[in-house]
């Protein structure tokens, strides 16, 4: 590979040679393509050399496209068809399989008079069989147009390979690669039927068994970037870019052939098939919150029981799912995945204190060993291996309703001395009971209500408003390493009672 800053420089001979084959068999478009040097990017390389086959004379596309191995034939061919049709599988073809694409190759060679054509990277030879049976019931004028858009994705992954991106590996510096991104927010999808989710592992506190997924619905926000869209910002060049609204309906439809019945399965599905959808795409970021329905409770039987047909929107907590894949030198890539619930609201009506803070000329808060305690809970956890969270093995999925249950539980048994204690606590026994996570990190919030009447005759109640707009907050996380040191503290006031 070399930078395309040298191959700028390379006289016209070399340049063409370089390029020569991009495009099958086809060097003339590299020879006319050096007459428009220097090129800023390979995108803007790859529009020139689509641009000169565009304005080229219909023979001449025509050749183009002749040019091409049919699919799945034993001929000589270009090197780089070699390896994309190695990569697809095509040179491993059994006997029956070899026959089938030769018949079907015949077939539509027949009806259009060239072969057919596809970009097939990141596709297998079914994908490509299915591809062939499907579009061979097209128009010529359809299939001419195919064949070039085929030819023009091709070129473009050639250039990638053979051209070497400057910029020192611009999208692999984070920093850099959060400048440049774009997607969709709000993208809501709701599926009827959807898989259920069985084979949870059980724990004392929680009833939780598993989800019916009559309803499945998720809100949806993507954000993609890549050195390929550079030339959007800075030319504005689109030659490149997914129109949100395509991005939107992509979501959309995947949750069709989605197989799974986790929120953090369909996350990581999405993400995958947009890097392979989009070879332009190199990273994607996406968050998919849960819209959670409840059933409510039908009279039909002697007995009341829950719907199967009709439910209620719930109105506060929701799970979240967030991951990030980048497509990398070995394949896709997780690099970060996180499961979350949010706006957890709780409140405790007693056993609650909080003393022995700071005091200063500051302070006007009173010391109170019983409080009320109302807390907003953003949570999160983690999996130390990534894979887990997607729920192909559902004894090793945390199920969100399991760590609700947790977090009312522990709240229930404590004497709450702080938030920061309750966070702490809760996020141990969350380890404890899963020890296939590596941490849980707590965002809450403390708006307990102000008191208005502090003593009630012939009642232990009290009244109260509001709290005024100033809230606290803290943010923790529990690490496996503290579940360690709990054990050993544990173990230590046991030795010496």
């Amino acid at each position: 590979m070399i930078t395309l800053t040298s191959l700028n420089a390379q006289s016209e001979k070399k340049f063409t040679k370089f390029l020569g084959d991009i495009f099958e068999h086809s060097p003339w478009i590299a020879e006319k393509a050096a007459a428009y040097r220097p090129f800023s990017s390979i995108i803007i390389l790859h529009k020139c050399m689509v641009d000169i086959v565009s304005h080229s004379s219909m023979e001449e596309k025509l050749t183009l496209i002749r040019m091409h191995p049919s699919l799945g034939d034993k001929v000589e061919m270009s090197e780089d068809s070699i390896k994309e049709q190695q990569g697809a599988g095509l040179k491993d073809l059994t006997a029956d399989e070899y026959e089938n694409f030769v018949s079907l190759n015949r077939q539509y060679m027949n009806k259009f008079g060239f072969p057919f054509i596809l970009a097939v990277r990141k596709k297998d030879k079914n994908d490509i069989y299915q591809s062939m049976k499907t579009r061979i019931h097209h128009t010529e004028t359809a299939e001419f147009e195919n064949a070039l858009s085929e030819i023009y994705q091709i070129a473009l992954f050639r250039l990638k390979d053979k051209i070497k991106t400057e910029g020192e590996n611009f999208m692999k510096n984070k920093s850099a690669a959060q400048t440049l991104s774009y997607g969709k927010g709000n993208v809501f999808a709701y599926r009827t039927y959807s898989n259920p989710l069985t084979g949870i592992k059980q724990i004392p506190e929680s009833t939780f068994s598993g989800r019916d997924h009559i309803i499945f619905g998720t809100n949806v926000k993507v954000s993609v970037g890549g050195s390929s869209f550079l030339p959007s910002f800075t030319d504005g060049d689109n030659s490149m870019v997914v129109a949100t609204d395509s991005m939107k309906n992509f979501i959309q439809r995947q949750l069709a052939t989605f197989k799974g019945a986790t929120l953090e399965g369909f996350a990581s599905y999405v993400s995958e098939a947009f890097l392979n959808k989009y070879p332009q795409i190199d990273t994607v970021k996406l968050i998919a919150e849960d819209i959670p329905f409840e059933a409510v409770t039908e009279a039909t039987d002697p007995q009341l029981k829950p719907s199967d047909l009709v439910f209620k929107k719930s109105r506060n907590e929701r799970a979240r799912a967030s991951v990030e894949i980048i497509r990398a030198e070995n394949g896709n890539e997780i690099v970060h995945q996180c499961s979350s619930i949010l706006d957890l609201q709780l409140i405790k009506v007693s056993g609650n204190s909080f003393i022995g803070f700071v005091r200063d000329e500051y302070t006007t808060l009173p010391d109170d060993g019983n409080r009320p305690l109302f807390i907003y809970l953003n949570l999160h956890w983690v999996y130390e291996d990534q894979k887990d969270a997607l729920g192909m093995d559902p004894s090793k999925y945390v199920a969100a309703e399991q760590v609700i249950d947790i977090s009312t539980s522990v709240f229930h048994e404590m004497e709450t001395p702080s938030i920061q204690n309750l966070i702490y606590e809760i996020g141990c026994r969350i380890l404890t009971r899963f020890p296939q996570l590596i941490e849980v990190t707590f965002e809450s919030q403390n708006h307990t209500w102000d008191t208005v009447v502090s003593e009630i005759s012939d009642s232990k109640g009290k009244v109260y408003t509001e709290p005024r707009p100033p809230y606290g907050f803290q943010v923790f996380t529990v690490k496996k390493e503290h579940l360690e040191n709990n054990k050993i503290l544990a173990a230590a006031k046991e030795s010496i009672g």
